[in-house]
């Protein structure tokens, strides 16, 4: 961090600082919400949670050589300087909008309801080939991880790209108000939080408010194959990506490699760039335009975006191709809607080998998630010779793709394990996929023992 001292964030968040004067002036080194990453220089965020209160921890985060505290209530016993704020998030995002206006560089903020993520890590992979990029790490994509993401910019780096995700409304408006992106791609308006969003309507609703925050004549590139964002008419910088002639950067001559990616041709007016993905999933044709979008706006020549295109890694357990001898896994466990699940088994068709799909419940679907589920399992009896469900919703799944394969549901994920070894067989191609509340890691991991 630079230049935020006890004095600063006071005046920024509307706080008033307790303790020793002393330390109003020391430069902040870090933010932290974690007790145990406390160290020399920090500013601790004191966040009360449905286990842990943060406030109890201030007198550890002292003794560590923490500067001060953040918090929402008085603490006694303890002579760590705090800054008493209404409420620490609210306060701690104001703070990073404060800080991130201190660095005048592109900054590109992603959300979506499938694949925003990979689209990050694609973007980041492009931009780097060029700028000192800063990137969103693991699930700091929310209220209480963007402004971490904000603080960790330094004079060093020349552009960023921030994940945004959501769950319900009034949270992008947030989002972007930290971010203040000056270009911005949505992915896809899916099947995703309907609990709180209702419907697809609700969805693109949430979705594109990215654009309250965004810089005065920013870029909102969004997946023009999408029905709903390629008709959203509300913000007039809008540029389209996708396979669809029509769209601005396009995908041509696309060619399947297995389980070793894909090529293709990404075309922009008279721009063609001749790229290759080195990862499974036919998802990540539409990481790539996006990334290519903005490598263009930026910039970057065919040469660069190529190659940030082909130094795409993977994160996580999302599409991980994994050889486990005599037959391979795609460990897809990391979340799942409808959109991303009928991704995912398009991808499946794309390797040799008898097709396994091993679904479970997606959540947070609301009063449509018997349909929707249904809807999957159609989708699922079509791609996979054999489908493996469990948990309570993805009977339904079992139950329309047992009209067009063989399909086996189980109560309990105890027995789906147990029964793993009579199901599966050499040169099987193996989808696992649910909600991460599911821990269908578990599956994966049995999986790779057998």
């Amino acid at each position: 961090m630079k230049g935020i001292t006890p004095r600063i964030i006071a005046k920024v968040c509307g706080g008033t600082f307790v303790g020793d004067a002393a330390a109003l002036d020391k430069e902040i080194a870090f933010v932290t919400r974690d007790s145990r990453e406390a160290a020399d220089g920090c500013l601790f965020s004191a966040i009360p949670g449905e286990r842990v209160d943060g406030h109890d921890f201030l007198e550890m985060c002292r003794e560590k050589g923490a500067v001060c505290a953040l918090c929402q209530r008085k603490v006694e016993n303890t002579s760590l300087p705090y800054i008493l704020v209404e409420n620490t998030q609210t306060a701690l995002g104001a703070l990073s909008a404060y800080y991130r206006e201190q660095f005048n560089i592109p900054v590109i903020g992603i959300t979506g309801s499938v694949g925003k993520t990979s689209a990050k890590e694609m973007i980041a992979s492009v931009l780097s080939q060029r700028f000192n990029t800063l990137k969103t790490q693991g699930n700091y994509n929310n209220e209480l991880g963007v402004p971490l993401t904000l603080f960790g910019l330094n004079d060093s780096h020349e552009a960023a790209v921030i994940e945004m995700g959501i769950s319900d409304f009034g949270e992008m408006e947030r989002l972007t108000a930290m971010v203040h992106p000056t270009a911005a791609v949505i992915t896809t308006v899916g099947y995703s939080h309907l609990e709180c969003l209702g419907d697809l309507d609700g969805v693109l609703k949430a979705k594109t408010a990215i654009t309250e925050g965004m810089k005065q004549g920013g870029m909102l590139m969004v997946n023009g194959d999408d029905e709903k964002l390629r008709g959203y008419e509300g913000y007039s910088n809008k540029l389209c990506y996708g396979l669809d002639e029509n769209s601005a950067v396009r995908a041509e001559n696309i060619r399947a490699l297995g389980l070793e990616g894909m090529e293709l041709t990404i075309v922009s007016g008279e721009r063609r760039i001749p790229a290759r993905i080195n990862a499974f999933g036919d998802h990540l044709v539409y990481a790539a335009l996006a990334a290519a979008s903005v490598g263009m706006l930026l910039g970057l020549s065919n040469e660069e975006i190529a190659a940030g295109i082909a130094g795409y890694e993977v994160v996580g357990r999302r599409s991980r191709a994994v050889n486990a001898g005599s037959f391979v896994v795609i460990d897809d466990c990391y979340n799942a809607n409808p959109n991303s699940v009928t991704s995912a088994l398009r991808s499946l068709t794309l390797p040799e080998g008898r097709k396994v799909a091993v679904l479970g419940d997606m959540l947070e679907l609301g009063s449509e998630s018997a349909k929707l589920h249904g809807m999957v399992g159609d989708f699922a009896g079509d791609r996979a010779e054999l489908v493996i469900t469990q948990g309570n919703m993805s009977r339904f799944i079992s139950e329309a793709a047992a009209k067009k394969t063989r399909a086996v549901h189980f109560d309990q994920k105890a027995e789906l394990i147990d029964a793993l070894p009579e199901l599966i067989c050499p040169g099987d191609v193996v989808l696992v996929k649910a909600s991460r509340g599911m821990r269908f890691e578990d599956i994966t991991e049995a999986l790779m023992s057998l």
